[in-house]
């Protein structure tokens, strides 16, 4: 939900819903299946010794504080996982990890006041075979949990012929096309008009180089109707952002392709089904470590102490001497064979020298200060990230309506809800946090996480704190609340004035000339969500990608 739909949205693996997507939902279920793909599975090495970064210079360069091999910028999880994977897998002893924070994780945050737990970023993942392998080899097992894959997941709706439904929230389809039939939040015009387009009975694309919005991808294979209901709750959940200027290639490419990956004509269904048996051979290609974690198809996924227990647990595995904090990143120059990095710490200037450096800080920074060697970093200022706030809110329990599946003493049954924006809630979602992770919060309680924000809605960036939390406390008394509740239990609120990268329209030429410019600077990687996507398993992903070309580059230069 709003945590893998808010930044780490529907990817990971799942099996293949079984039948045809025939309907409206169809869509949603198939972009799920799809962007969870699993991503190849790679082998585990030995973990190297840890010797401490060198202080010497190399000769006949400028004298720097520290020279290591390999310089990783930015401590969240695509930097984590890099410098994790660069000491465990590639055998590169002498790295060094920064974050400009005082604290590792980047926007990666979890807190605990002891009773509650509660994240103030992302929440949640969506397996892959690449976060349990790193689960695995961090040591964090026993501190995985699983949230149970069947539970709903709601969208709000009110009036429109869709149908009663206690509190008007409507769960998405888990298993089709059976469920289907019950699936009242489209009208019978409307999936009607889904299940012909599913099928391909479409109008072709326009033609290069014009880049459909998600919008229009949508509107032309599934209808206005199932646009509306289903896909703008969700991409205002995965990207908060503007369904009208998000690509559709770019934002959701992995659905992009599916147009022309079928057989049976451009219908997501001929598609799909052809995306799932390339997904089967590389599964049966690439098997996982039966050592590592296993999971079902739907879950999500968190660890006991919240999310920022894996860059936590790579800080450690570092040691103190591999990991600066309160780092801040200025320059970045050649400098011989290898790169000068400049750094406003606490102490003062310091100087790194690397061999190879990976920079994975926010667009806004690595615009600035790499422009000078990769020319067309300056170009990533192009790209948007809106204010997004998240606030975390706790209500007893007995101040809940009556709610789809509620039981005696547990409310919310759920993963939580999105809000279509012709609603008129001004939230894009919540995660009903202690429904998905028993022991966030204590007996009679409940835990909400609303993010709120976005593309469409950037006035939340000049807004205090309390007049968010005000209006959160309004959303979630109109969707879920008793009208004689009391306003909830404040825990965190955290707004973040540039959250989430969008794929507009020119993203992908972005990156392209990027690509360029970085292929003449050899040893220099420039990345993070950004560029391979914005969800957790993306940028875990990332960090086996990334060490695997640095540690390449290091063997080739040696």
């Amino acid at each position: 939900m709003a945590g893998e739909y808010l930044q780490n949205a529907v990817r990971g693996t799942s099996t293949a819903p079984r039948g045809l997507l025939l309907l409206a939902a169809a869509f949603a279920a198939v972009a799920a299946a799809v962007i969870r793909a699993a991503q190849p599975a790679a082998r585990r090495a030995e973990a190297p010794e840890w010797p401490y970064c060198s202080m010497a210079a190399s000769a006949g360069a400028a004298a720097a504080d520290i020279e290591v091999d390999a310089l990783v910028v930015g401590s969240g999880i695509s930097g984590s996982c890099t410098a994790h994977n660069l000491l465990k897998n590639q055998g590169v002893k002498n790295l060094l990890l920064t974050e400009s924070n005082p604290v590792v994780g980047g926007n990666v945050i979890s807190k605990t006041d002891g009773e509650f737990t509660w994240e103030e970023g992302p929440n949640s993942f969506q397996p892959t075979p690449a976060i349990m392998r790193t689960v695995y080899e961090l040591g964090l097992v026993n501190e995985l949990v699983l949230a149970d894959g069947s539970l709903p997941r709601f969208v709000y709706w009110k009036g429109g012929g869709a149908g009663d439904k206690l509190a008007n929230l409507h769960a998405l389809p888990t298993n089709l096309p059976g469920d289907l039939l019950d699936f009242n939040l489209l009208t019978i015009p409307g999936k009607i008009r889904a299940a012909f387009g599913a099928l391909g009975f479409i109008a072709p694309p326009p033609p290069a180089p014009y880049e459909e919005s998600i919008r229009e991808f949508v509107t032309r294979h599934l209808g206005e109707e199932t646009f509306e209901r289903v896909i703008d709750p969700f991409v205002s959940g995965v990207y908060a952002g503007d369904p009208d200027q998000l690509a559709m290639r770019a934002a959701l490419k992995k659905i992009h392709r599916l147009e022309g990956l079928g057989d049976l004509g451009p219908g997501l269904v001929s598609g799909a089904i052809n995306r799932f048996k390339e997904l089967a051979k590389d599964k049966k290609e690439n098997p996982a470590d039966p050592a590592w974690p296993t999971y079902k198809g739907g879950q999500l996924g968190s660890f006991r102490r919240g999310l920022q227990t894996l860059p936590n647990a790579v800080a450690k595995e570092l040691g103190p001497e591999r990991v600066k904090l309160s780092w801040i990143l200025t320059n970045v120059s050649r400098d011989g064979t290898g790169f000068l990095a400049t750094f406003d710490t606490p102490e003062g200037i310091k100087t790194v020298r690397a061999k190879t450096v990976t920079v994975t800080a926010p667009t806004r920074v690595t615009s600035k200060v790499c422009a000078d060697v990769v020319p067309a970093a300056a170009g990533l200022a192009k790209i948007y990230s809106p204010p997004v706030a998240s606030v975390t809110m706790a209500y007893r329990k007995e101040w809940f309506k009556e709610l789809p599946g509620a039981q005696p003493g547990k409310p919310l049954v759920g993963f939580g809800h999105l809000l279509p924006r012709s609603m008129g809630v001004r939230s894009l979602g919540t995660i009903w946090s202690s429904s998905l992770f028993p022991g966030r919060a204590p007996e009679g309680w409940e835990l909400l996480l609303t993010y709120i924000g976005g593309a469409r809605d950037r006035g939340i960036g000049e807004m205090t704190e309390e007049e968010i939390v005000k209006q959160v406390d309004e959303d979630n008394h109109r969707i879920l609340l008793k009208a004689d509740a009391p306003a909830g239990k404040l825990l965190g609120c955290r707004v973040w004035k540039q959250a989430i990268p969008q794929y507009c329209r020119g993203h992908l030429d972005i990156l392209e000339a990027l690509e360029r410019d970085e292929a003449k600077v050899p040893g220099l990687y420039l990345g993070g969500n950004y560029r391979t996507g914005v969800a957790f398993g993306d940028c875990v992903q990332y960090g086996f990608d990334e060490a695997l070309r640095m540690g390449a580059f290091l063997k080739a230069s040696a």
